[in-house]
């Protein structure tokens, strides 16, 4: 492929958040010097640090920026001073929500993927979980995160409406038809279309469109029972497609399969913007330590180039990774005995980027403790 230009906006967040970008950057700077292509970074604040800094979680400027954008990375948002404090009428997370708003970024999509490597991390059974890999496509701009809401006058009573337009669910269906397609051609539509009206809406849209992908096998589980089958027999499944609540409870669910959420990457995309965050939260304990999985953030990274239809650097990212795993090149959580830091796990998957034979070169040095920059 031709050289290509693109506008990156970065933004860091909290706690363990720009240990993690800083790493993906390094990483999408080589796939740069390895295949020709520029990348311009922007950083730009959003969430905890954003409110410290001027008040408000989502800065206009930053939003502008985003939306100029050719995609967006983030790190993660949150800070335990908000957590802790039920009153707080500004919070770190209602710039992620605003941010998807004003983007349109409707789909939000996350592989689950078991490595072999890591089986013995998951708390689930190795032959339960081996050989998983399941895409989850969850909506991610209605539902009843963003219907009216309120409380009474007496505040004794509180109520949150669940509201689906067809045209919510049509957008993201076709893109999990589409998916696949190129997959294993089995999707699974999860809602509770035994109770709620807004589930029967979306299995009727579903159904009106499965025509359109005749090699696509469609069939459908209540969320009771999707949640119970991830855990009993997660193989079975390969896109799974559902609405917002369920999306965020089951993909939570399901990522206990990797054995790590500094595994898991995710996308959220519009009709136009594109933003890649890893699934794990701001992790604050863990800030300034060098204990920060970074290859959540890599992945997503990997994803974004996905996004730029730069397949093969995506394939050489996720193969460095694979690459680094293999080799035991992690993070505390996954290996306790030999201990790297989020900056030489991310310097070991650039290198491998780079030349895998370079990468190894430079693996004295890694196991000596000594940072490895590129």
């Amino acid at each position: 492929m031709d050289s290509v230009s693109k506008r990156i906006v970065v933004l860091p967040g909290d706690g363990i958040g720009p240990e993690v970008c800083s790493e993906a950057v390094r990483v999408l700077k080589a796939v740069g010097d390895r295949f020709g292509h520029e990348f311009h970074f922007d950083y730009q604040l959003m969430g905890a640090c954003a409110i410290d800094a001027v008040g408000t979680p989502l800065p206009d400027v930053t939003l502008e920026a985003c939306r100029q954008a050719d995609a967006v990375l983030l790190g993660a948002i949150g800070d335990p001073k908000y957590d802790n404090d039920p009153t707080a009428k500004v919070r770190p997370e209602q710039g992620l929500l605003g941010l998807r708003k004003s983007l349109g970024l409707y789909a939000n999509i996350r592989p689950i993927t078991a490595y072999d490597q890591l089986l013995e991390h998951s708390p689930l059974k190795v032959e339960r979980i081996q050989g998983t890999d399941i895409l989850i496509f969850r909506e991610l701009t209605g539902g009843i995160y963003f219907g009216e809401k309120g409380r009474s006058e007496d505040r004794a009573s509180a109520y949150d409406h669940c509201t689906y337009h067809r045209d919510e669910i049509l957008r993201i269906a076709h893109l999990a038809f589409k998916a696949a397609e190129t997959r294993r051609h089995k999707l699974t539509l999860v809602d509770k279309a035994n109770v709620l009206e807004t589930s029967r809406l979306w299995r009727e849209t579903v159904q009106s469109i499965a025509p359109q992908y005749p090699s696509v096998a469609l069939d459908y589980l209540f969320v009771d029972n999707a949640a119970m089958q991830i855990i009993l027999n997660p193989r079975q499944f390969d896109v799974m497609l559902t609405e917002n609540m369920f999306g965020d409870i089951i993909s939570d669910e399901a990522s206990v399969i990797a054995g790590s959420l500094g595994l898991l990457p995710s996308a959220s995309i519009g009709d136009g913007s594109a933003l890649f965050e890893p699934i794990h939260g701001s992790y604050p304990q863990a800030k300034g330590k060098g204990i920060a999985n970074p290859i959540a953030t890599i992945l997503s990274a990997a994803m974004l180039l996905d996004h730029f239809g730069l397949i093969e650097e995506a394939d050489c990212v996720r193969d460095a990774v694979q690459h680094a795993l293999n080799e035991g090149v992690v993070t505390p959580e996954l290996s306790p005995v030999v201990v790297h830091t989020t900056e030489q796990v991310g310097s070991f998957i650039a290198y491998a980027v780079l030349d895998i034979a370079d990468c190894e070169l430079h693996r004295n040095n890694i196991r000596l403790g000594m940072s490895t920059i590129i």
